[in-house]
């Protein structure tokens, strides 16, 4: 085992006004999903804390939108050096928490600091826009916050995926309120400390805990002028509908039922090592994972190195643990489900070792499914873990034309050697983000990240240049000093 999970049960609440506040309204155990044994315990804010965290955020908002978007970034630079010192620690307790290896949970706070790193580059690239469009009337941008903005996010990522939103919020001269996942809350406790350390004043960052009562408050708290969301379509979709019903703007990431496109005519070595590290990477647990293999043609060969590759994969080293046992058993079920229809299991992880010592983890193998019939569940539902479902089509069409009937639209890949291919792919598939030769097509900052359909609700993206108008407003300034001696009507 390659984790360092917590001896001692860690103590984690609220960060309200720049401190750790404690919560009134009961607790909640942390469990590991490597061992289940209890690692934290979080307490939950009552109505009115979370009140008076938003309104103290609310009043410290007002100096740091004053303050020039070169000192904003001195703060983030100094938050990135912290993270970057922390980086060992950081990863091996969200790790912990989320049941990703030591790598994927480094991997994951390294894309953070990408997107940091993007939040620094605005002061020197967001500088709004100005020109002289009559004689003597000149028009320009300027870039406003909005003031007090939310986000919720998912426990698969307890570290990337806040940090696509804190560093780019908190440089466009915004509070930021963040309500973690109550299943891996602890991570929070680190990022919080790191920005306090960087010097954030005090109410600029606000960590409440909790759950569905917690979300709502935040999104009811008028000071709230945006709320962004990652999990669930069904959670997504009803976050989106209570924001935007409050005359408030919402951009809500929900799930996904990646397709990958394999052609015969793809490098069995790239595609046997990218379509298997997609759909087994994070344990599956992670809206970019490969779920359904559209095997076009003759492609055995392929499907064989993927499952070689799948099968050397040693749980708690190369692959996580999921995040709950009643999730390891939703996917036993379903796994299960699939064979009853007819499909061929050819890598079963319900028969993968546990690693020695932890036995009582929430364990799942690389599952390979063959032979899944369109419209099954296999097929079309977002399962979440280490599984793979494989269609056999007789053409691209036939491939483009199962892609295209999903409700989600998150990402789509295709492994082939023919640029003609390729493009027709990228033309013609219904997703956000496309890969060729690629199993997990997430964009490197400043691209944006965000996928379409039952994918996203609101418009947008929640990184890159696409997440600016999201978590500000462009102030228009149209501007004369004297009379114009030829004037016509935009003067």
């Amino acid at each position: 085992m390659s984790i360092c999970i917590p001896q001692e049960v860690i103590s984690c609440s609220n960060f309200i006004d720049g401190e750790w506040v404690r919560g009134e309204a009961g607790t909640i155990d942390i469990r590991s999903p490597y061992n289940g044994k209890k690692i934290g315990e979080v307490s939950l804010p009552s109505a009115a804390q979370i009140s008076k965290a938003i309104k103290a955020a609310g009043s410290a908002q007002v100096d740091w939108a004053k303050s020039p978007l070169k000192e904003r970034a001195r703060i983030l630079f100094n938050f990135r050096n912290i993270l970057m010192r922390d980086l060992h620690e950081i990863s091996h307790l969200k790790a912990s928490e989320s049941g990703k290896t030591f790598e994927e949970g480094r991997a994951g706070l390294m894309k953070g600091i990408e997107v940091l790193e993007y939040a620094l580059s605005l002061q020197n690239i967001d500088v709004g826009g100005k020109m002289e469009v009559s004689r003597g009337v000149n028009c320009e941008y300027r870039r406003t916050p909005l003031g007090v903005v939310a986000n919720i996010t998912p426990f698969n990522f307890p570290a990337m995926v806040p940090m696509w939103t804190i560093p780019i919020a908190l440089a466009l001269g915004n509070a930021y309120v963040w309500k973690p996942s109550e299943k891996t809350p602890l991570t929070s406790m680190r990022i919080a400390n790191a920005l306090k350390e960087a010097g954030l004043p005090s109410g600029l960052l606000t960590v409440l805990q909790g759950s569905a009562a917690t979300v709502e408050a935040i999104i009811e708290a008028p000071e709230v002028k945006a709320v962004g969301f990652v999990g669930s379509t069904k959670i997504a979709k009803l976050v989106y509908i209570k924001t935007t019903g409050l005359g408030k703007r919402a951009l809500c990431l929900g799930g996904a039922k990646n397709h990958i496109v394999l052609l015969p005519d793809a490098s069995p070595e790239l595609a046997g090592v990218g379509i298997s590290d997609s759909f087994t990477g994070c344990a599956g647990q992670r809206c970019m994972a490969a779920s359904v293999l559209l095997a076009v043609g003759d492609v055995e060969k392929h499907i064989e190195r993927i499952v070689a590759r799948a099968s050397s994969l040693k749980l708690g080293t190369d692959m996580g643990a999921l995040i709950t046992k009643t999730q390891k058993d939703f996917l036993i079920e379903a796994i299960g489900r699939a064979e009853a229809l007819g499909a061929k299991i050819i890598l079963d992880g319900r028969k993968a070792k546990a690693p020695q010592g932890f036995e009582e983890g929430n364990w799942l193998g690389p599952t390979i499914i063959d032979h899944v019939q369109a419209g099954s569940e296999a097929a079309t539902v977002e399962l979440f873990g280490p599984i793979i479902s494989i269609i056999h089509c007789k053409d691209v069409t036939h491939a483009l034309e199962i892609q295209n009937t999903s409700e989600y639209g998150n990402a789509c890949s295709v492994f082939t050697n023919s640029g003609a291919m390729a493009e027709r792919v990228i033309r013609e598939s219904q997703a956000g983000m496309v890969g060729i030769n690629v199993g997990v097509p997430v964009p490197r900052e400043p691209f944006s990240f965000g996928g379409i359909a039952a994918s996203k609700f609101g418009s947008g993206d929640i990184t890159g240049e696409h997440s600016l108008n999201f978590w500000s407003d462009l102030k228009k300034v149209t501007t004369k000093w004297e009379k114009q001696n030829d004037s016509n009507w935009m003067s």
